[in-house]
Order: structure tokens, then sequence, then C-alpha cells
């Protein structure tokens, strides 16, 4: 079975923390960094990224691999990719349970596939492509939806599962996505995490929605809700310890804000399981250095 560390509790890079990440401002023990930001450039962005990982594990989490989509997989994307996870060399390489073009046009949005059994083999396929380029495992987030296909006959929980197992990759579990689209769609988001097989969850993402009445809508520009802290909770005595991100991408706060919503995430984990999770030492971070760079089997 395959096996992910745990570095605690994390927050996303962004530009506007970037000074207080490398003053060594405390609070945040990894960080998660957008791979596209990184992978086309070598100014001052990859030069922070480089400067973060020295001190901190880091992880590559991308929003163009379009691993559900009917295009070829870009393959220069991927060679770009794979020259960034060989310089950063993250812990984890994640993205998403999506589709973002068709006909080499980027719609630049995350959209849901059709949950069925020839969508299922097709991303499998490109899952194993992809961690054959990658010489690693990656690990898939679930999405946030809005509207779902009429003919999907598997549940979003059990294919993402079924992907999973059958290209023996790992699951990034966003609490805050199944929260709004068990709300938007209608389903009951505690029974989607019992679908969840705990050996594959290697990441946990938390963030904040907006209220449209209505729906909710996923825009990672406020603190994480009651609700969804709740679900947390829950994830975390179905998987036990999984290293955490708070992702606040709109409104950013200041740091020391940013952070106080990491805290709070270690504080709930300290008390489902019942011990202190102190914030990572200079050695645990030198524990899970090289982490990410184990091909996979």
């Amino acid at each position: 079975m395959p096996t992910f560390p745990f570095v605690g509790f994390g927050a996303g890079l962004r530009t506007e923390h970037y000074q207080d990440v490398l003053d060594g401002a405390s609070g945040s023990d990894w960080f998660e960094a957008i791979s596209e930001n990184y992978t086309d450039t070598s100014g001052r962005p990859l030069q922070v990224l480089e400067r973060v990982r020295r001190n901190y594990p880091v992880a590559l989490h991308g929003v163009g691999l379009s691993i559900g989509g009917t295009d070829p997989l870009d393959k220069r994307y991927l060679g770009n990719l794979r020259r960034l996870v060989d310089r950063i060399e993250p812990f984890v390489v994640t993205d998403h349970l999506c589709w973002t073009g068709v006909e080499d046009r980027c719609v630049y949005d995350l959209l849901p596939l059709p949950y069925t059994e020839e969508s299922l083999a097709h991303v499998v396929e490109r899952v194993q492509i992809v961690q054959d380029t990658l010489s690693r495992r990656i690990a898939l987030e679930n999405p946030s939806t809005y509207v779902e296909y009429r003919h999907s006959t598997i549940p979003e929980a059990e294919f993402l599962a079924s992907v999973a197992e059958k290209a023996d990759c790992a699951i990034l579990l966003d609490v805050n996505n199944i929260h709004v689209s068990a709300f938007n769609l209608r389903f009951d988001a505690n029974i989607y995490l019992d679908r969840i097989p705990p050996d594959r969850v290697a990441q946990i993402h938390l963030a904040g929605f907006n209220d449209r009445g209505t729906y909710l809508f996923d825009t990672h520009d406020a603190p994480v809700s009651k609700e969804v802290w709740k679900l947390y909770e829950r994830a975390l005595s179905l998987f036990g310890p999984v290293s955490t991100l708070i992702e606040w991408d709109a409104n950013i706060p200041t740091f020391a804000r940013l952070c106080e919503e990491v805290a709070h995430a270690r504080r709930i984990a300290e008390e489902a399981h019942d011990t202190p999770i102190p914030i990572a030492t200079d050695s645990a971070r030198n524990a899970v250095h090289d982490a990410g760079a184990h091909p996979r089997p």
C-alpha cells in the first residue's frame, strides 16, 4: 500500500507573503506552490520557491493538467513540470480531477467529468502516463461542482476511489469542495467521505466559499466555514493524521491571519487524535526533505 509523509499543516505560497516567508515568519509547517506559476520562468518566483524549499517541505499543485480532457496530454507541459519537479523535489505533486479545455483552447476553469466506465478508463490511462513521465505518484483533487451529467453512472467519490486504485495514484481530498458540491448537487457529504479509501489520501485542502443563496461558490476568499471545519473533524476520524493545507487565494489576508487558520486546523487535529502536534522543527522538515524524490514503485 502507498504511504505518504505527514508534514503537518501548511499554507499556499502566494506573492503577497513572499517576504514574510523569506524573513522566517512562523506558523506554517510547509507550503504549496501552484505549479504553472513556476514552470515557465527563471525569474524571481522560481528563485523564491527554491529558497523556500531549502527550509520547508513543498507541494506542487497544478491547475492545467486537464487529466480528464479529450485532447492528447500536453508533452511540453509535462516536460516543464518534470523539470520543475526534479528541481524542487516536492513531497507531493497534485492536480484536479477535471478537464480545462478542448481543441487546444483553454477555458480557464476546472470542469467536471461525466462519471462513467468510459471516463474512468480514460482518466486511469492518462494518470499512468503522467506518473510514468514524472517517475512518481500524483494525487488528484476532487472538484467543486455546480452541475452534473445526466448520464453519469458512478458517484463521484467512488469514481475518484476507482481512479486511485486502478492508476495507483493518491487522492488530494478537498473537504471544502465536498461541502460545496454536496450543497449544490444535494448529496450527503458524510457518505462521500465514507467512500474514500483512507490509504489513498495524501493531503487535505481546506478553504472558504461564498454563499450565493441557492448555491455555494468555491472562491477561496474567506475563512474556512464552521460546516467545513466540522466535516474536517470527521475526515480526520476516518483517515488519521493527513497533511493539511489552508487555501486563501483572493481577498488575501496578512500572513499572520492566514496562519491563524493553519493553527485552527492543527488544534482540531490535536483534539481528534488527543495528542499535541507542534509546529515543525528544522529536524522534522529535514526528515521529509527528500520524500518527494522517491519514484513510485
